[in-house]
């Protein structure tokens, strides 16, 4: 197992990786739309966290020598479910089919009163 990190994305704001290797794949931790560097949000609406949220996997992606494309699994979690349709058109995006698996859950609270959090699975093939 081993732990990754890049200063391209925020913190661990807890006892956490920012992402982990093991066997062959990279687990992400959730990722909210923070600045990195700063505790700071990109916005308070949902589209601009969507696209930092974003912004800080493909940092982590990076870090690992992986993309999207990589990508086998991702979980979304919402604060308020109507916001779907705008974090769904911001997602695709960023992946091309065959598109991952995919959860997506409403969430009572979320880090930092978040809008939204993504967290990935991705396999180096």
């Amino acid at each position: 197992m081993r732990a990754l990190h890049t200063d391209r994305a925020p913190a661990a704001i807890g006892p956490y990786s920012q992402a982990v290797e093991a066997g062959g794949f990279l687990f992400s931790a959730g990722q909210i739309g923070l600045i990195p560097g700063t505790p700071d949000f990109a916005g308070e609406d949902v589209e601009t966290q969507a696209i930092q949220v974003f912004q800080n996997l493909a940092a982590i992606l990076d870090e690992a020598g992986l993309t999207f494309g990589d990508v086998v699994k991702a979980t979304v979690y919402l604060a308020d479910m109507d916001e779907f349709p705008l974090v769904n058109a911001i997602y695709e995006r960023y992946f091309n089919q065959p598109y991952p698996a995919r959860s997506t859950v409403a969430a009572a609270g979320l880090p930092k009163g978040a809008r939204v959090e993504i967290d990935v699975v991705a396999y180096r093939s």
